[in-house]
């Protein structure tokens, strides 16, 4: 066979996971080529940029947060359950401030500022937040909370600032890197081995129609993120230049090829076959997370797991008050835990409840809300809590502000009755919400505010996939169904299942992609794993 390029290691898709991978690799010994369909960067430059990380990292230290290994394998225990096996979760816990250390040694900035007040994603002036369920009653029944969103300082949302470093630290290296080329099938020997892989490629195209393709891309990712009539106008667009200027090249792999192209959320097909009450969210990702990885690595024999696990981001926080709302569905029961991460509120809400869900803030919540709202968010978060409150009803009693909204009145004034009750007489919240954040509700007008899962562009609602292929977890080797390594063949990131493929926290699924791309990396590279059952302790590094 003739190849028309050739490396050591070839790595589909450069994001987080694909640019962990290539260092590693090339670290190792190995001399790697990175594809990816459009510039680089994929969803990781349109995420926050927030890893999750703990048991005494660095940072953490810096800014006198005390955590621990076993506080933070606690938390992780229920939260991740059983999306890899306990010797896993320990490795990564284990490694966890060491993923810091890394991390700032390839250039990426993190700051000790720590978030006083509970969010769903801080404001620029602080980097380091609680950034999962650690605060609720649900954390705090196996583990004592600590602050382990690690954010990439930057303006805005920081992915930028977590995946710019990663590829220079790639480039130092002499990882090289195609663009605008699109792996379309992987290449395998007479034994089934993978040893390269055909791609589609604007690499010999017209300097004007390469640059064009790569404007229209960068826009299909954001702002056509917010806008999916935009986003389909410009990938058809970018279809066409395919059809007219790509060709087709076959690239050697002669150590082996790491799939890291990302899910399929942006594949309406296979978000209908797999989540098909996954509807009305906010695709977060690029026209390139469309499956192809996962695929690609089914047509040579990969097993898959956890495709119908699609996490979608209902956010109540900021104002941090929120956490004294109370949040119903429409027989005017309480959904969840207010003090819940975002992912598990959007997950009851669409699991339990149609999709629909009001939050209930009284008069006195609301004017403490407004209060908060300026110094505790970012434009977009303010933008988002405006467009609600302006959208909420109204009524002067509950009653009447339930029947505006829609919801049963007899459930909604039981549910407030028996909320109101616990407080009172110093009982348990009546959905485990700490004591701390329970607020009766009391004072008239009360307000509905709409936190439904549907279509919106000031109010979206995330969604990402979590499934994918099934990867050996010591070495990232991808696995047959019948539980076989696939020479040749690793995955990591999005396109694999991984440490948040059954529940996501914010950082978990950045702090996945570099665990499980490091691996593949190092094992792509000819790495041997080590297996240790010693603790890596914030004195220790």
């Amino acid at each position: 066979m003739e190849w028309d390029l050739a490396a050591d290691t070839v790595v589909i898709g450069f994001g987080a996971a694909g640019a962990a991978a290539a260092i590693e690799a090339a670290n190792g010994g190995a001399q790697v080529l990175a594809l990816d369909r459009f510039a680089g960067g994929g969803a990781s430059v349109l995420s926050g940029g927030v890893v999750y990380a703990g048991g005494g990292t660095s940072v953490q230290r810096a800014a006198g947060v005390a955590d621990t290994p076993e506080q933070m394998l606690a938390y992780l225990r229920r939260e991740v359950g059983d999306a890899v096996t306990p010797a896993t979760l320990k490795r990564f816990v284990d490694s966890s401030p060491a993923m810091i250390d890394w991390l700032a040694a390839q250039g990426v900035p993190f700051e000790a500022s720590l978030c006083p007040y509970k969010t769903s994603y801080p404001s620029d002036r602080y980097y380091l937040y609680y950034s999962g369920s650690e605060l609720s009653g649900f954390g705090r029944a196996v583990a004592e909370p600590a602050p382990r969103g690690h954010r990439a300082k930057g303006r805005g949302t920081s992915g930028k600032q977590l995946f710019g470093p990663l590829a220079a630290s790639a480039a130092r290296l002499g990882v090289r890197v195609e663009t605008l080329t699109r792996a379309t099938r992987l290449i395998t020997d007479d034994n089934g081995a993978v040893i390269g892989v055909e791609c589609a490629t604007l690499r010999d195209a017209p300097g004007g129609v390469r640059a064009r393709y790569t404007r229209m891309a960068k826009i299909a990712a954001k702002p056509g993120i917010y806008y999916k009539p935009l986003r389909r106008a410009l990938e058809r667009e970018l279809d066409a230049l395919d059809r007219r200027h790509a060709r087709t090249i076959r690239v050697q792999a002669r150590r082996g090829v790491i799939l890291s192209a990302g899910g399929f959320i942006a594949n309406r097909a296979m978000v209908k076959e797999f989540g098909p009450n996954y509807r009305g969210g906010l695709v977060l990702g690029t026209t390139a997370d469309d499956g192809s990885g996962i695929t690609m690595a089914q047509q040579v024999g990969a097993a898959t797991d956890r495709m119908g696990n699609i996490s979608a981001w209902r956010f109540i926080l900021p104002p941090s008050g929120f956490t004294g709302a109370i949040l119903v569905g429409a027989d005017g029961r309480r959904v969840i835990d207010e003090s819940r991460y975002g992912a598990a509120v959007g997950h009851a809400l669409i699991t339990e409840h149609g999709g629909k869900g009001w939050l209930l803030v009284d008069d006195t919540l609301m004017r403490t809300a407004i209060g908060e709202i300026k110094r505790q968010s970012t434009w977009f978060q303010r933008a988002q809590f405006e467009a609600m409150r302006r959208s909420a009803v109204r009524g002067g009693t509950l009653e009447v502000a339930a029947a505006k909204a829609g919801i049963d009145p007899a459930g909604l004034r039981a549910t407030v009755n028996a909320h109101n009750a616990a407080i009172d007489a110093g009982e348990p919240d009546p959905v485990g919400k700490p004591a701390e954040f329970t607020k009766p509700v009391r004072q008239g007008p009360f307000w509905l505010l709409d936190v439904g899962i549907k279509p919106s562009l000031t109010n979206p609602c995330a969604m990402l996939t979590l499934g994918g292929v099934v990867v050996d977890e010591q070495t990232g080797a991808v696995k047959t169904a019948e539980g076989n390594d696939i020479p040749g063949l690793y995955a990591a990131g999005r396109t694999a299942v991984g440490l948040c493929s059954d529940s996501y926290v914010s950082g978990l699924s950045l702090a996945d992609c570099l665990f499980s791309g490091r691996r593949a990396g190092r094992s792509a590279a000819g790495i041997e794993p080590v297996e240790s059952d010693n603790a890596i302790t914030a004195e220790g590094n």
